[in-house]
């Protein structure tokens, strides 16, 4: 596997190029006095460093020792206590975290670089303190100042760490269903009973402590989703001198074996009569949680890129290194038997392919961390609004998409290395792998189209897509004609997003059974022009400067693959949409 080296330059170009983030922070007076340029570039180049060094060169040998268990203790891979430790001591577990609790106070445009570098370093390492910086989130916004000194400065600095307990073995996607139980108690607290299972970092040697969010029901608790409520169960209880004191009830009760992210600990957690605390009201538990969901889906798009990136950096080597046969057009490499696959045009449709897709999903990512980071500071009621509707439109397909295309894109990066892709040992069978539990963890892909199609587009009569639609429209219409062959194709993109999202409003009318059964290639019709976009815009940004500098040269070059070999699969899509329920429905249960 190749040594992994972080984007910075494209991470650069994104923010401060492409985005001009200064001058939108400089809007924002929270960020204004806490965020310049300078810092930003700072801290980029040395999480790229540390999780370079210390992080990447473990994913292989951890993903072959994976985590063990025994006797409710799990154990995880060699160098990654270590490497834990030295991620943490940089601050790069509460690089988005609270100042005021010690956090460092960095936007989600810029903590999505930093999580897109760990994940690409290690899926299974990133994971650990992904789950933390959610933990934090929802205890930041709904826990009682107590809760929030006591718990959130050692989680910011991963001297404790924190995990998200909300599915059972009977409710996965259907919360209202779960069995877990809270007991009020004399002293104000809770006693928690009841099984969660896929709980990632649920139990580790990492840290000293482990923070557990749980969702459970009160007594009283009205049946369905408006009866949960979300508590904090410590594995170690708290001293009021802030010490650890007596082992809490909570245990792991085994790990799962998986496909991939051996190295990350997903576990079976028990709570049996667990001392536990109310975070925020009774039954607003999925409120809570909820808080943090739009960030932790956002970070799992994340993975999905990050994963992309990893695979594109093996394959672009390999291609380059690789002799196989001659060029179509005679020999290129005239010294060597052959010429380095690199120049062959399948091999070129891949790369591009993987290229074209990664740099579009960063671009994508850093846009909507954007609108993440103007609904929280912005102090321009409209415009928080506003960016809260776009934030609500365009996660689900951050999640969906990325990670439809991240699985796309270590496919590619597998393909490209034959027959040794297979192998273990060149670490692109293991992406793959990996990558795939990103469709189905926070929310199973169907499930962010399902969302996407009946809550953020149908529920509201498209006006959430209205806004995004008349953003791109505006951008189209002030670019200079130079930028036709970008904006045109992007015009009539959107003009058939546009076009599927009223035949749909139509059509849901009539038949609600419409809404799902577009709602998958709906998406990826909205995900392909939302890139279109990304890359029109990154286009306009590069015009004039190719014959500057490669990088500039290489941004044009991509654009034009995108728009002439990616961008046309929407028209196949668009005719499923258009092909209606009809045919879901002609099968009996039992003629399938």
């Amino acid at each position: 596997m190749a040594d992994y080296k972080a984007p910075l330059r494209d991470m650069r170009f994104v923010l401060n190029e492409v985005f001009d983030v200064s001058k939108l922070w400089a809007q924002l007076p929270e960020l204004a006095e806490a965020v310049d340029a300078e810092t930003v570039e700072a801290i980029l180049e040395e999480a790229g460093k540390v999780i370079g060094r210390a992080v990447a060169p473990l994913s292989r040998a951890a993903d072959e020792e994976g985590c063990h268990w025994h006797d409710t203790v799990v154990t995880t891979p060699a160098g990654f206590v270590q490497a834990y430790k030295t991620y943490a001591e940089g601050g790069w577990v509460g690089v988005g975290g609270n100042p005021e609790f010690g956090g460092m106070g960095m936007p989600k445009a810029v903590s999505a670089q930093v999580e897109e570098m760990v994940n690409s370093a290690s899926l299974a390492f990133g994971l650990y303190p992904m789950l933390t910086s959610g933990a934090c989130v929802s205890i930041d916004a709904h826990a009682s100042e107590t809760l929030k000194s006591t718990y959130l400065p050692n989680m910011y600095a991963g001297i404790w760490s924190g995990s998200m307990c909300l599915t059972e073995a009977h409710a996965g996607t259907d919360l209202g269903m779960i069995r877990t139980k809270a007991e009020p108690q004399t002293d104000g607290s809770y006693a928690i009973s009841g099984t969660k299972i896929f709980i990632t970092g649920g139990e580790h040697d990492l840290t000293e402590n482990i923070i557990h969010l749980v969702l459970a029901k009160l007594p009283d608790a009205p049946a369905g989703p408006r009866g949960i409520s979300l508590f904090l169960v410590p594995k170690f209880m708290v001293k009021d001198d802030g010490s650890l004191g007596e082992r809490n009830t909570v245990f792991c009760g085994s790990i799962e074996h998986k496909m991939g992210i051996q190295a990350s600990a997903t576990c079976v957690i028990n709570f049996d009569a667990a001392k536990a605390f109310l975070v925020g009201e009774p039954n607003k538990g999925l409120a809570a949680m909820f808080t943090m969901m739009n960030y932790e889906r956002l970070g799992v798009g994340i993975q999905g890129l990050a994963s992309g990136e990893r695979s594109y950096q093996n394959a672009i080597e390999y291609a380059r290194d690789r002799l196989q046969s001659r060029a179509p057009t005679g020999a290129q490499s005239k010294d060597t038997a052959a010429d380095p696959i690199i120049v062959h045009p399948d091999v070129r449709r891949m790369l591009l392919t993987m290229k074209a897709l990664n740099e579009g999903g960063r671009a994508f990512s850093s846009y909507v961390a954007i609108q993440l980071d103007t609904a929280k500071y912005s102090e321009d009621a409209d415009v928080r609004q506003r960016a809260d509707a776009m934030v609500a439109l365009l996660t689900p397909i951050a999640k969906a998409f990325l990670t439809d295309m991240g699985l796309d894109t270590t496919v590619h990066g597998q393909q490209v290395f034959g027959g040794h892709g297979y192998i273990r040992e060149w670490g692109q069978e293991q992406l793959v792998r990996d990558v795939r539990i990103t469709q189905i963890y926070e929310g199973t892909n169907g499930i962010q189209a399902l969302d996407l199609m009946g809550r953020k587009v149908v529920a509201n009569g498209g006006a959430y897509y209205k806004i995004f639609s008349d953003e791109v429209r505006q951008f189209i219409a002030t670019s200079d004609s130079a930028l036709a062959e970008f904006t045109k194709p992007l015009s009539a993109a959107l003009t058939e997003l546009d076009e599927l999202t009223e035949w749909v409003l139509d059509r849901s009318l009539g038949n609600p059974n419409e809404i799902g059964a577009a709602s998958v290639e709906y998406l990826q019709v909205f995900g392909y022009t939302a890139y279109a976009y990304m890359w029109a815009m990154m286009a306009k940004t590069a015009w004039g400067k190719a014959d500057q500098d490669d990088f500039y040269a290489s941004k044009i070059g991509t654009a034009r693959f995108y728009f002439a070999r990616l961008l046309p699969r929407i028209q196949s899509l668009g005719a499923s949409v258009k092909a209606g329920s009809e045919s879901l429905y002609l099968l009996q249960a039992s003629q399938f």
